[in-house]
């Protein structure tokens, strides 16, 4: 009785069975059909590999939301060198309302030779040229972001050579930390002295014939400083043509907070747009010399975070490239042999009917002959 069930069970099995097996001796190898086996197989070797090259690699993905927080600081990271000595210029920061001064006792003036070093200069010329790059693609930040910590450090290289020049010019870098309203850096002549409706400069003591705020910025961040993050600033360099010169960057900084396998960190992007123009009061050109950077915060905080193909996905894609394959060649090798075997027919069809019966008066006909009776006997 068990076998007798097993057996039906069997049976049902072999009935539900989707692939029926066909005997060997029912299947007919041709020429034609290797060929196309071997193109299919080799195009599912490279369709293999390329899809496994994609389920490596991994892509950023972009959130945007609203940003909601209105307390915290914001950290501006500066690294400047202005072509005055030190004791000419002075660096603060202005907020919107003009009723609060930023202290600027995070940074730090050192006297340095404006003109690089042949190291330097080549450490310039090659960040100059990424940033070239990311300007006609920007989808060369994404790289950038999924290789911070692990590229080199972004920062200026010291001078290897021993110049005996004296020093000519003024580097300010450190940090200090803003609120998170729009305000207003800035470098221009003299130190800063507060007071209580605002705030002054002393430049009354510096000559017109010293101004020079032809400047390099080595580096311009805002928020948690990420080495191998390169910021659209960094590289920049300003000749001044005139004593009396303004040099204005206006920057709109987009909170943003960075997701990859190597690091999590909240940093802000920036876009920048760049003016200088000579003061000329004659002319109708008011303002002051020096370096200004007019900075905006977003109201929008974008979120960017670096993502990787299920297991899931691949395998699902790896199959449909596989089975999708198998299925196209057999439909196009079924279709070609029809196609070779119509053409093949109605060739040997005309050949037939094209074939000449000779006569006996010498001529030929190229109709059939007709069967009679007579010439059956």
């Amino acid at each position: 009785m068990r076998r007798l069930n097993r057996k039906k069970t069997l049976n049902l099995m072999k009935e539900l069975d989707a692939f029926p097996k066909v005997p060997e001796s029912y299947v007919e190898t041709s020429a034609s059909g290797g060929t196309v086996s071997l193109i299919a197989f080799t195009t599912i070797a490279i369709l293999t590999i390329m899809e496994f090259t994609v389920y490596r690699d991994t892509w950023m993905k972009y959130e945007y939301e609203v940003d909601k927080d209105f307390t915290s600081k914001l950290r501006i990271n500066i690294d400047i060198t202005v072509a005055m000595r030190c004791q000419y210029v002075g660096a603060d920061v202005l907020d919107l309302a003009e009723t609060m001064v930023a202290s600027a006792d995070g940074l730090t003036y050192e006297p340095v030779v404006f003109d690089l070093s042949p190291q330097q200069k080549e450490w310039q010329r090659m960040l100059q040229l990424i940033q070239s790059r990311l300007q006609e693609e920007h989808s060369l930040q994404d790289v950038i972001f999924k290789s911070a910590f692990k590229s080199a450090s972004t920062a200026l290289p010291p001078r290897e050579d021993n110049s005996l020049q004296s020093p000519d010019a003024c580097r300010i870098h450190g940090h200090l930390y803003v609120n998170k309203v729009a305000g207003n850096f800035h470098i221009t002549v003299g130190k800063a002295i507060p007071h209580p409706r605002g705030h002054a400069h002393l430049a009354a003591l510096v000559s017109h014939e010293s101004y020079n705020f032809s400047h390099r910025i080595d580096h311009l961040s805002f928020g948690e400083l990420i080495p191998g993050i390169i910021n659209p600033l960094d590289g920049t360099e300003k000749i001044a043509s005139d004593h009396n010169q303004m040099f204005q960057y206006f920057i709109t900084v987009v909170p943003t907070k960075l997701h990859t396998y190597k690091i999590s960190a909240e940093t802000h992007q920036f876009s920048v747009t760049e003016r200088e123009r000579v003061i000329n009061h004659a002319a109708g050109s008011h303002g002051v010399s020096g370096i200004f950077m007019k900075y905006d915060i977003s109201s929008l905080m974008v979120t960017v975070t670096e993502e990787h193909m299920p297991f899931w996905q691949f395998l699902v894609r790896l199959c449909g490239i596989i089975g999708g394959i198998f299925s196209t060649t057999g439909i196009l090798h079924g279709l070609g042999r029809f196609v070779a075997e119509v053409i093949f027919c109605r060739f040997r069809l005309s050949s037939y009917r094209s074939t000449s019966v000779p006569v006996p008066d010498g001529h030929t006909s190229n109709h059939l002959p007709l069967i009679t009776d007579n010439s059956m006997h």
